[in-house]
């Protein structure tokens, strides 16, 4: 089954209404629920889709106007979500730049001035003055794949990379502008207000560099949060509802828009490996995946979601008021063919 198949079977509405601001509900500290049919859902076809996502295990959440409308799998277990990790490393972007601690258009080398080195051959390029830390955050930097100190591919801004050695570099210029571990930051700024305990999430060491920089935890933007579907489903309804929680805006208003839209300057270029991404450029916001350009035919166009290796995703439809979280097994995933297409 294609994922945008896959995706709409877990989407399916009938109706799009949305909860004005002053229905808003809010997890205090659990989530209400509701049937399906009372915010018009169609429970049958929701059957199906848990059913078929139970196809590779895991567990998860569709939650509706605020109200948790199914479940399945284990709810407190936690899951290595893989590269959703990227979606909470975009967060702690947020709260950098609403702290201005970090800007977009900065050179990245002002935050960290051995930024891309090693390997030395980086500094042979001439390139690494001119990686932006919107470049670090769009994918468009020009590091290789893996996490760890890894080359540069192309000139930055040029073309567009699914990396993690990027967003890696990412994650040490914002630690390095706080001198704190991000894992602390994480749960002071954004878990403890909306609900997230140690119980829910932890963030492993580092697996690709040194544990410590300036003395301080090395984390990784590219992987490394594990956590359970609880911990997501908060995450995403932060998002839903543009970085605001229960009274407070924790994330500067607009980042949200700005996080998981399509970015003018990253539209249109190629891709460095097109057979495995896909038309990427189209859909790709600042660590967030988006339907931007309808990719995803069956799925509303303004929808976005983080996702991860065996299928760990966060997705958000604001026109839908909804929200569906998905947390993947170790080494299963959805059948995919053999050759098919980046969403298949």
């Amino acid at each position: 089954m294609h994922l945008n198949r896959t995706m709409a079977v877990l989407i399916i509405v009938v109706s799009a209404a949305c909860a004005s601001g002053q229905d808003r509900l809010w997890p205090s500290p659990d989530w209400e629920s509701a049937s399906p049919q009372s915010v018009d859902l169609d429970g049958a076809k929701l059957d199906v889709a848990k059913r078929y996502a139970l196809t590779a295990g895991g567990s998860g959440m569709i939650i509706r106007h605020g109200r948790v409308v199914m479940r399945w799998g284990d709810q407190k277990r936690k899951y290595d979500i893989k590269s959703s990790t990227k979606s909470f490393g975009a967060t702690m972007l947020g709260i950098a730049i609403k702290d201005g601690k970090i800007r977009l258009d900065d050179p990245a080398i002002r935050y960290h001035e051995s930024l891309g080195t090693p390997p030395k051959e980086n500094a042979n390029t001439g390139w690494l003055a001119k990686i932006t830390v919107r470049h670090l955050a769009t994918q468009t930097a020009g590091f290789a794949k893996r996490g760890g100190y890894e080359k540069l591919l192309f000139e930055p801004g040029s073309m567009w990379h699914y990396s993690d050695g990027g967003p890696n570099w990412l994650a040490e210029c914002i630690t390095l502008q706080y001198g704190r571990d991000l894992e602390d930051i994480l749960f002071d700024r954004l878990c403890t207000p909306i609900g997230i305990t140690r119980d829910d999430l932890h963030w492993r060491k580092n697996q690709y560099r040194e544990l410590e920089i300036r003395g301080v935890a090395r984390r990784e933007f590219g992987a490394g949060i594990h956590c359970n579907v609880e911990a997501l489903s908060r995450v995403a309804y932060l998002y839903l509802h543009d970085g605001y929680w229960n009274g407070q805006q924790l994330l500067t208003e607009g980042f949200v828009d700005l996080a998981t839209g399509t970015i003018d300057s990253v539209v249109w270029l190629t891709e460095f490996d097109i057979a495995a991404h896909g038309n990427a450029s189209d859909h790709y916001g600042l660590l967030w995946w988006n339907n931007a350009d309808g990719a995803l035919s069956n799925v509303p166009r303004d929808a976005f979601w983080s996702w991860g290796l065996y299928d760990s995703l966060m997705i958000v439809m604001p026109s839908l008021d909804m929200v569906v979280v998905r947390a993947g097994e170790r080494g299963k995933q959805w059948r995919r063919r053999e050759g098919a297409g980046h969403y298949d």
